[in-house]
């Protein structure tokens, strides 16, 4: 009789795999997740079933936690205006805290055979819309939120392509002065 498998067990090799993720990249293979999360590869695939099905729950848990933690950052404040929610949810995401995982979902949109994720190019631009369009509600222009949105990962693929954090700041502040100023 084979032995019971343990979510608890599961959820904490999951998470030591995503953490893993985020700070190196998906391994090629899994011997890199099975060192992180304290266990063998077979017992990876005793709780995953595959290599690719353990990539893509991995890759499931990280864009939860990227929504979750990005999502508040842009999420409007009571006395705040919307442009300085952006600006400050703009550098917390292109800071330490949100490098990794721009850097693993850059990857992974680039990727031209999608097959760990289909239709996550479209998931990845369409997730963002509402609260942007929110955001945005704020200051009476809700239909500019697929601008930022726009704006927002234009940025992010020039400051991943270039590293020009400088450049790439600046742009956004002067994106944003345009919020501003504009009518309502």
């Amino acid at each position: 009789m084979g032995r019971h498998k343990q979510p608890a067990i599961r959820g904490r090799i999951l998470a030591a795999c995503v953490d893993h993720a985020l700070a190196h990249g998906l391994p090629d293979r899994l011997e890199p997740f099975a060192a992180a999360a304290g266990v063998s590869t077979r017992m990876l695939i005793y709780h995953f079933g595959t290599r690719d099905a353990l990539l893509r729950e991995t890759l499931g848990q990280a864009r939860q936690r990227q929504r979750d933690l990005f999502g508040d950052l842009v999420t409007p404040r009571p006395g705040e205006e919307y442009p300085v929610t952006l600006r400050n949810a703009w550098r917390v995401m292109t800071g330490p805290a949100g490098r990794p995982y721009l850097s693993m979902f850059s990857k992974l949109r680039e990727s031209a055979d999608q097959r760990l994720w289909p239709g996550f190019r479209r998931e990845a631009t369409t997730d963002w819309l509402r609260p942007f369009e929110d955001g945005m509600r704020s200051l009476g222009r809700p239909e500019l939120g697929t601008l930022v949105l726009a704006v927002v990962r234009g940025l992010i693929m020039d400051l991943d392509a270039t590293g020009d954090t400088a450049r790439v700041d600046r742009a956004f502040d002067d994106f944003l002065a345009t919020l501003e100023v504009s009518p309502r």
